[in-house]
Formats: C-alpha cells, sequence, structure tokens
C-alpha cells in the first residue's frame, strides 16, 4: 500500500486570519509589492486542511476595494468588513484586533494551528492564551522590521514574507 496520496484528513486542521490592513502597509512599506493571497492560499493548501479562513478588512465604499475584497472570497476567505471612520479632528479608525481576537478564541478551540498574518504586538498576549490554555500554536506571518518583538517571540513559529509570496 502505498501513501503517496494522503488523504485530505491527514493534514493538520488550520485556521487563518489576516489582519488586510496591516499586511497591506507593511508589504508596501517592507518591500513596495502587494501580498500575493494566490500563492499563500496554495502554500496553505499544500500543508494544511483549512478549516476556516478570514480576511478582515475596512469598507470605504472604493471599487477597487471591492474588488480586491471579491478576489479573496473567490479565492476562499470569508471577508469581514468594518466602516471607515474618520473623525472630526481628521484622525482615522479602522482596526479589527478585537473582532480577530474574538475569531481566534471562538475558532482556536478546534483547531490543530492557528495561523494569523499581521504584525501587530496587541496580538501577542491572544497567542500565549491559545497555546496556554487551548494547547493550539500559532504561526506568525509578517514582514520582519515591521512586526512586533513581542508577536515574533510568542509565536510557535515566525514566517519572514518572502518574495513568494509577493507581486
Amino acid at each position: 500500500m502505498t501513501l503517496h496520496n494522503e488523504p485530505e484528513n491527514s493534514k493538520p486542521r488550520v485556521g487563518i486570519f489576516v489582519d488586510v490592513q496591516n499586511i497591506y502597509y507593511t508589504c508596501r512599506e517592507s518591500y513596495g509589492k502587494n501580498f500575493d493571497y494566490n500563492a499563500f492560499w496554495a502554500q496553505m493548501k499544500q500543508q494544511y486542511t483549512i478549516e476556516c479562513a478570514f480576511a478582515y478588512a475596512i469598507h470605504r465604499g472604493d471599487e477597487k476595494q471591492n474588488q480586491f475584497q471579491n478576489i479573496l472570497r473567490a479565492i476562499g476567505f470569508d471577508v469581514k468588513l468594518k466602516p471607515f471612520i474618520q473623525r472630526r479632528d481628521g484622525s482615522a479608525k479602522g482596526d479589527w484586533d478585537v473582532g480577530i481576537t474574538i475569531d481566534m478564541l471562538e475558532q482556536g478551540k478546534t483547531l490543530d494551528k492557528v495561523i494569523l498574518l499581521s504584525g501587530d504586538g496587541d496580538f501577542a498576549l491572544l497567542l500565549g492564551h491559545l497555546k496556554s490554555h487551548y494547547n493550539v500554536p500559532c504561526d506568525v506571518y509578517g514582514a520582519d522590521r515591521l512586526t512586533a518583538e513581542a508577536l515574533k517571540q510568542s509565536a510557535a513559529q515566525f514566517h519572514l514574507i518572502d518574495d513568494s509570496l509577493l507581486m
């Protein structure tokens, strides 16, 4: 009996959580390029059974962003949108930290591994909680100099976004 074609269920079950704004800006700042979600999905599909995949984005009503979000949906992501809020003082708000945290805690209980795409150090505490309470490791994908050291340290494995994941 050959095991060349292992059944799908022999792969670890993962959840993917993408902080879209963070990944967009860190890839632009660090590499001058965009993140290649198709290449990333292909890599993940090869290694894992993807149980859930969420892309957290800000809705601005922009046609180009709508097209991008539709591409993410076609790849396999559940796109979660939050309105972009422009404050009276000119500052802007639009982050998904709490939403990502809730989803990772809810989904993480049933997964073999969690995969986070973000450089935001605020998630370091969450990764520690997933590991200590659910024994679920979390891998982080990010740009080296724009990923918080605390997040790298709390990750089971830190994956540097490289040319294979850029376009």
